[in-house]
Order: C-alpha cells, then sequence, then structure tokens
C-alpha cells in the first residue's frame, strides 16, 4: 500500500489516531494511486514471479493480497485459474472503494489492521503483502499474523523498504530545515532480519538498491503525494511546507547531468513457507 515508514524504536502498535491518519491519507490518495505506483509495481512483480514460478498444481488455493490498496495486484491473482478464493485486506476504506470499483465479481474486500487481522487460523494459502509492513508499528506482530492464518505449506510474499530510501530527499531537507523531519525513517536491513527470524524460521530475506530518475524533486514530491505517502512522524511541520523553502531543498538536491535526479529505495522481499 505505502511508501513511507513510521520511525524504528516506536512503542509496539501504533496508536490509533496514527493509524487513521495513515487510512485517511491513503484514502485521499485513491484515485491518483495506481497512476503513481511505480516502485510498487516493480516490487510487487517481483514477487508475482516467484508466485507463478512456485504455484502448485493443486487447484482451490485461498489467496490473500494483504495491504491491497487499490487492487491492481489482486485483480493480477484473480486471472489465475488455480485460485479458489481471494480476498483484500486494507486498513484504508478509500482504497477499498477503489478495489471493489475495479475489481471482478468474487472478490473479497475487508477493511482490516494487519496486526489484528479478522480471519481465522490456518485458512489461507498464499499471503501477498506488497510495501504495506513498513506502515506498521509492529512489523513482528504483523508476520505472527501471517503465521497464523496460513495453512501448514502455505505459502508467504512480503516486500519492504530499508533504511537508507529517499536518502538524497532527506539530505537535501536536512540542509535547508534541519530541525523538522521531511522523510520517515525505514528499519535497518539487521532489524528486520531479526524480526523475520524470530517470526518465520527459515525465511529467505533478499536485497536490492533500486534507483528511480525523476524530472526533478518536485516530481518526487508529487509522486509520493500521489501515492498517499506523505510523511506523518511526529518531527514534522504542522503547517504547510512554504515555497521559498520546497524551493531551498530542490537546489540542495543533487542533480544528474541532464537536470534530472534520482531517487534511491533500499528494498527487500521476504519468503517463507509455513512448515
Amino acid at each position: 500500500m505505502g511508501v513511507m515508514s513510521r520511525s524504528p524504536g516506536a512503542s509496539a502498535g501504533v496508536s490509533e489516531t496514527l493509524k487513521s491518519d495513515i487510512a485517511r491519507g491513503f484514502g485521499t490518495a485513491s484515485g491518483t494511486y495506481e497512476t503513481a505506483s511505480r516502485l510498487q509495481r516493480f516490487m510487487g512483480n517481483t514477487m508475482l514471479q516467484k508466485f507463478e514460478f512456485r504455484q502448485s498444481p493443486a487447484p482451490d488455493l485461498t489467496v490473500l493480497d494483504l495491504g491491497c490498496g487499490t487492487g491492481w495486484f489482486t485483480r493480477k491473482f484473480a486471472d489465475f485459474e488455480q485460485i479458489e478464493s481471494l480476498s483484500g485486506v486494507d486498513l484504508s476504506p478509500g482504497m477499498l472503494a477503489q478495489a471493489r470499483e475495479k475489481g471482478p465479481a468474487g472478490i473479497s474486500w475487508i477493511v482490516g489492521d494487519a496486526e489484528h487481522l479478522p480471519l481465522p487460523d490456518r485458512s489461507i494459502d498464499v499471503i501477498f503483502s506488497n510495501l504495506m509492513i513498513q506502515w506498521c508499528g509492529d512489523p513482528g506482530a504483523v508476520l505472527r499474523e501471517c503465521r497464523r492464518i496460513l495453512r501448514p505449506g502455505g505459502f508467504l510474499m512480503v516486500s519492504t523498504l530499508l533504511d537508507g530510501t529517499l536518502r538524497e530527499l532527506k539530505d537535501a531537507w536536512q540542509a535547508v530545515d534541519p530541525d523538522h523531519q521531511h522523510v520517515n525513517r525505514f528499519e535497518t536491513d539487521l532489524a528486520l532480519q531479526a524480526k523475520v527470524r524470530a517470526e518465520l524460521p527459515g525465511a529467505v530475506v533478499e536485497n536490492r538498491a533500486i534507483r528511480l530518475s525523476y524530472d526533478s524533486p518536485m516530481a518526487l514530491a508529487g509522486e509520493l503525494r500521489h501515492l498517499g505517502a506523505g510523511f506523518r512522524g511526529a518531527g514534522r511541520r504542522r503547517v504547510v511546507t512554504a515555497p521559498g523553502r520546497m524551493r531551498a531543498m530542490c537546489k540542495q538536491y543533487p542533480r544528474e547531468p541532464d537536470g534530472t535526479i534520482m531517487a534511491s529505495y533500499e528494498s527487500a522481499w521476504v519468503y517463507w513457507q509455513k512448515p
């Protein structure tokens, strides 16, 4: 669903107020999300290829898209003949409204919190979760919930972002507005690895550095806004950022020889099959 992340070291469980803020932000962006989701599609397609490679010849698979957003990848799963039951869960009612409108009949759309899934034990064969877990206050709780609802032999695919993501944007803002945060922090690779080892013994974690090109820092900021992935940490400014400060940030952002900019995304995928 999202791109940005909570701050590491936050207490287990994000407050209901912040969860409502996250859901509202994504709901507001539900109409523009799919046009701006370059990174989301790359990350999700990487997992979808894993699913296609691993696909069991057994029919009647029960699949869950956890943090489904507008249902882009839920709709992809709907094309697989061996899937008997398909559900999408998201925190944002606004995103799910778009998903229902765009998706075919037969998909179950559920408003739900990934840390407390409204699903029974051992009820799902495949869980697909694309760029959602970084929005959660307790990623370990999400992994435990996934382990709980997976059937024996079930397969989990999770993608997320790590420390170092959007470092160019962070550095540019730090140079002109050091007393306020503008880019959320992301978990380190070591922190993610520790959570995965604790909850999913034997899971595989794959990492990759991704760099995307943008016409300007404003284009990057616009994409994040269209994704609903704005910064919501405690250190943010409570008023709209002044145009002069925004221009100063743009001047600090490193440019390529052709005048474009690059944004870095430290990406990770988690794959696990339940014994």
